[in-house]
């Protein structure tokens, strides 16, 4: 039986969004094109169950020609004990850039910032990218190193949108190399899924989020489901995450099922985590026409002002109400300058962890 732990807020920084072009009349806040791009976000709990999500600062293209751009800081999920606990403790999702210490990739990957960013064009036409390299690590394992713990890595990923107009969507995910955690114990390269296959594994050594009383490492496994986002309700996001008449997504969806066992072997529950990498997504409005480019060297633009604060969603203690597949969080969200201030809340499964403060 699941219980929900203390609830949690956690609001991000802002990224600054940029701009330059010659277009002056900002596009509509509200209808207009745009795009967003997230590098991680994480859901507990399936629909009908007690959860929550965590989802890292999202960008949100600019009114006027510009960028918002995930910051250089953003390099790991969590990344300080806020979102620690709010994660459950266990799972690390690192993203890029690592100190030689705290390596979690196989030999051979690069220590490398990643591209984040969501964009309007000089012709109006919004575009998202996201790109790093991903390792999940499940910290409970308790290994040496930290690359002992990883369980996944998504080598060379990519994610990426243009919606240059309604009859003209492109989306793309891919990535070099995917390496997961076998049952020898080793990090070994699978072949990557194509198109909306999807690559399903089972049997990993792979435990739950946070803790749960009695789960034993030895006898606790997950089933995971990796696969390509090819639609909108796919994506874990904020109610201010908007589509349009016109959307095209993309991203690498991770639905995890783990069956929590003791050290009998006996079933305790089976936990779901769905994590989404690299999730972005461009929309535009009936009748949309790209504008022509602007000619080099036009004047820089000022920046539109958007609403600054958007009243407050769900915050209450019982699990949120869900979409069709639990990925939307209704959640209040702040605008500002382009960027976006996303806050998340999340409603650990299984008993809270004790602390001496209890």
């Amino acid at each position: 039986m699941t219980t929900a732990a203390a609830l949690t807020v956690v609001v991000f920084p802002l990224v600054g969004a940029g701009v330059a072009g010659a277009q002056t009349q900002a596009v509509d806040e509200k209808t207009g094109p745009v795009s967003f791009a997230n590098i991680a976000s994480v859901r507990i709990g399936d629909e009908g169950q007690r959860g929550g999500a965590l989802i890292t600062e999202t960008q949100r293209s600019p009114l006027l020609p510009g960028q918002s751009k995930l910051g250089a800081d953003r390099v790991s999920v969590p990344k300080d004990d806020g979102e620690r606990a709010t994660f459950g403790g266990h799972y690390q999702i690192d993203l890029g850039r690592y100190s030689a210490s705290q390596n979690p990739y196989p030999p051979g990957i690069a220590s490398r910032d990643h591209n984040v960013f969501a964009a309007l064009q000089a012709t109006t036409v919004p575009t998202a990218v996201a790109e790093t390299n991903y390792a999940l690590r499940d910290n409970w394992q308790g290994g040496a190193k930290p690359s002992d713990n990883t369980v996944l890595v998504l080598e060379g990923a990519r994610t990426s949108v243009d919606c240059t107009g309604p009859s003209k969507l492109s989306a793309t995910s891919s990535m070099a190399r995917l390496w997961v955690r076998q049952a020898g114990g080793a990090l070994a390269i699978v072949p990557v899924p194509g198109g909306n296959a999807g690559l399903q594994l089972q049997n990993l050594r792979l435990g739950p989020p946070g803790d749960i009383t009695n789960a034993d490492r030895a006898t606790t496994v997950s089933d995971l489901k990796l696969t390509r986002v090819a639609a909108f309700d796919q994506l874990i996001r904020q109610d201010g995450w908007r589509g349009g008449d016109y959307t095209a997504v993309a991203g690498w969806r991770a639905e995890i099922t783990t069956h929590v066992k003791d050290a009998q072997g006996a079933a305790l529950q089976d936990v779901r985590t769905t994590i989404v990498l690299g999730g972005v997504s461009c929309s535009v409005p009936k009748g949309f026409v790209a504008k022509a480019g602007a000619p080099a060297g036009g004047t820089t633009a000022t920046q539109a002002a958007v609403p600054t604060q958007v009243p407050a969603g769900y915050l209450g203690a019982a699990a949120p109400a869900t979409g069709r597949d639990g990925s939307r969080v209704p959640l209040g969200i702040g605008l500002l300058f382009g960027g976006v201030f996303f806050a998340a809340v999340a409603l650990l499964l299984g008993r809270r962890r004790k602390t001496g403060t209890d």
